[in-house]
């Protein structure tokens, strides 16, 4: 099957526990359409870069799924029809990375390549 990762924000004024309530309703609807939540993370609270629907931050969270498209579409449409979901952005990938993802990963742990001046 096909390999999606996914970014979700949800609305700031969720606490954790139920913004990570959201992460395990939408790998059940994947569940439910023969697909698979591989992998999660949290990465909490962030402040974004403009307001979306006059919030300043949210809850985002980073999802790893083995799933047909069709399973992709029906997450989707219920992402967008949920209330606390503000922004959704999926993307079909080759291979999962293994590991943490860059967000989880420590500032210094991070490969950098030579500074340019």
């Amino acid at each position: 099957m096909p390999l999606y990762e996914h970014v979700m924000i949800a609305r700031q004024d969720l606490s954790n526990t139920q913004a990570e309530g959201l992460i395990e309703h939408f790998g059940t609807v994947l569940a439910d359409n023969e697909g698979k939540l591989v992998d999660h993370e949290y990465w909490g609270i962030k402040t974004m870069a403009y307001k979306i629907n006059k919030n300043r931050k949210g809850h985002y969270a980073f999802l790893r799924t083995d799933a047909p498209a069709t399973a992709i579409q029906e997450m989707e449409r219920l992402m967008r029809l949920h209330e606390d979901v503000m922004r959704v952005l999926t993307i079909k990938v080759n291979e999962h990375a293994e590991g943490p993802s860059i967000q989880m990963q420590k500032r210094d742990e991070r490969d950098r390549g030579p500074r340019r001046h």
